[in-house]
C-alpha cells in the first residue's frame, strides 16, 4: 500500500460484539476469516484509512473470575444489557492472557485474513497494545515475576485490594495513580530492563501482524509518571524513557509503523516528543462537551505541528455514546468541527446509527437500538465530504490576522 494518509480517519471496531451480530444476522458464528466482503466493502465505501479492531488478544480466564466479584463492574454491565448473565462476561480486551488472537475471533489465522481483506481494499489494521500491565494468568507472571513491581505480605494485608499473592509471591495490581487499583491486572515494571526488552519482543510479533497500534493509558510508562506513581518499589529511574527506547526499537524494522497513545492529563505534546505518531486529544472532546465556543477556538490555536499528531475523536469505547451526551444540533456541530481538523479523526462503529448505550468491553453483546436515520445520513454526508484529497491531505494555515484560518490544498 502507499504511505499513510496524512489525516487518517480511523474505525474502532468492538471486534468480539461485531462478529456476534454478523453470525446472528447470518445464523452462524462467524470470526475474523469469514467476515463477508461486502462488510470490508462498506467500510472501504466510506473512506477509512485504517481500522482498528478493539479487543483481538487472547482474554483472561482470571479476569473474567475477579471481574464478576466486582460489584461495580456488574451494576454496569446491567446497566448496559437488562437481561446480563454471567456468559456475556467473556473479560476485559486489556486484561491480556497472551498477545495471541483469541481463537473465538479465529486465532491468528482469522486475522490474517482479515488483514488480507483490509489491504486489498487500500485498508490499513489497527491493534491494542496494554503497556502498563497484563493478566494474573498471562505466562509471564511465573516465568519472569522479575517484570513486575514485587509486594510483600505485610503489603497484602494492608491492601488486599491493590496487590494479589500468586504462587507465593506478591504482586501489586495495575494502577493509574489518580484511581483505585486494577484488582484483575498486574502491574509491569516499567523501569525493568528485561520487562523493556520483552515489551520490545512483542511489539515486533504484533507489528508482524498490524500496522499500527493504539497503546493503552500510555503516559503511565512515562519516568516521570511511573516513578511518580510507584516510587522505591520500582527501582532506580532508567536514563532514558520507555517509549524512547521501545518505539525507535520496534520502527528500526518498520518504519510506516504507527504508534498512538491513549494520553491524559495534558502530556500529548511530550508523548509526541517520545516518538508517538499521534496521540488522543482528550482536551478536545471535553472541551466540546463541557466549554464554550471561544474555549474549543483557542483549543484550535495550538501549533500546527502539534496538532497534525492529535488523534480527534467525540466517542470511543471508553467514553460515553454521542447521541447520549450531545444534542443533536451539538452533536453535528461537534462532529464537524473535530472531523475537518487536521490530525487524525477517530470514528467508533455504532456512531453512525445513533447508539446511545455505552458498552463495556468485557460483554459479547449488546441491546438492539434503532437507528436514527437522519444522524446517519448526516455521517454520511460527511464522510463523503472527507474523502477529498483536501482533507487528506490539505495544508492547514493557523489563525493570523489578515489571514485565512484554513487555507486547503487546492487554494495554493
Amino acid at each position: 500500500m502507499n504511505d499513510w494518509s496524512k489525516y487518517p480517519l480511523i474505525y474502532e471496531i468492538n471486534t468480539w460484539v461485531w462478529l456476534g451480530e454478523l453470525g446472528r444476522n447470518a445464523a452462524r458464528q462467524h470470526t475474523l476469516a469469514s467476515v463477508p466482503d461486502s462488510e470490508w466493502d462498506q467500510i472501504a465505501a466510506l473512506g477509512f484509512d485504517a481500522v482498528w479492531l478493539m479487543g483481538v488478544w487472547e482474554r483472561s480466564p482470571a479476569g473474567i473470575a475477579i471481574s464478576m466479584r466486582n460489584e461495580g463492574l456488574l451494576a454496569d454491565f446491567r446497566r448496559a444489557l437488562p437481561n446480563f448473565s454471567p456468559e456475556d462476561n467473556v473479560g476485559s480486551p486489556y486484561c491480556v492472557r497472551r498477545y495471541v488472537v483469541d481463537q473465538h475471533l479465529g486465532g491468528p489465522e482469522g486475522l490474517v485474513i482479515a488483514r488480507s481483506k483490509l489491504a486489498e481494499r487500500g485498508i490499513r489494521l489497527i491493534l491494542d497494545f496494554v503497556p502498563n500491565h497484563v493478566a494474573p494468568d498471562h505466562p509471564w507472571v511465573l516465568e519472569h515475576p522479575e517484570y513486575f513491581i514485587q509486594g510483600t505480605q505485610e503489603d497484602l494485608k494492608r491492601d488486599s485490594h491493590s496487590f494479589v499473592s500468586i504462587n507465593g509471591s506478591v504482586y501489586a495490581c495495575g494502577r493509574d495513580p489518580h484511581f483505585p487499583a486494577w484488582e484483575d491486572v498486574i502491574q509491569l515494571n516499567a523501569f525493568n530492563v528485561s520487562l523493556r526488552d520483552a515489551a520490545i519482543a512483542t511489539l515486533r510479533d504484533i507489528a508482524a501482524q498490524c500496522d499500527g497500534v493504539r497503546c493503552d493509558m500510555a503516559m503511565l510508562l512515562m519516568n516521570s509518571v511511573f516513578q511518580r506513581t510507584w516510587d522505591d518499589r520500582a527501582g532506580p529511574t532508567p536514563e532514558v524513557d520507555y517509549w524512547l527506547q521501545v518505539i525507535p526499537a520496534v520502527k528500526k524494522g518498520n518504519p510506516q509503523f504507527r504508534f498512538i497513545a491513549e494520553a491524559y492529563w495534558d502530556m500529548e505534546w511530550a508523548l509526541q516528543q517520545q516518538g508517538f505518531d499521534y496521540c488522543y486529544d482528550k482536551r478536545l472532546y471535553d472541551r466540546l462537551e463541557h466549554d464554550s465556543a471561544e474555549s474549543v477556538r483557542l483549543h484550535l490555536c495550538a501549533d500546527l505541528p502539534y496538532q497534525e499528531k492529535l488523534v480527534h475523536f467525540i466517542e470511543n469505547h471508553d467514553e460515553p455514546r454521542a447521541a447520549a451526551t450531545f444534542t443533536d444540533q451539538h452533536l453535528r456541530v461537534a462532529a464537524v468541527t473535530f472531523a475537518t481538523l487536521p490530525g487524525a479523526r477517530l470514528f467508533h462503529e455504532g456512531q453512525f446509527e445513533g447508539r446511545r448505550v455505552r458498552l463495556p468491553v468485557f460483554l459479547r453483546h449488546r441491546c438492539d437500538e434503532m437507528p436514527e436515520q437522519n444522524l446517519q445520513q448526516f455521517y454520511y454526508t460527511l464522510l463523503e465530504i472527507l474523502r477529498s484529497k483536501d482533507f487528506r491531505e490539505g495544508v492547514m494555515w493557523l489563525p493570523v490576522t489578515g489571514q485565512p484560518e484554513r487555507k486547503l490544498s487546492s487554494d495554493i
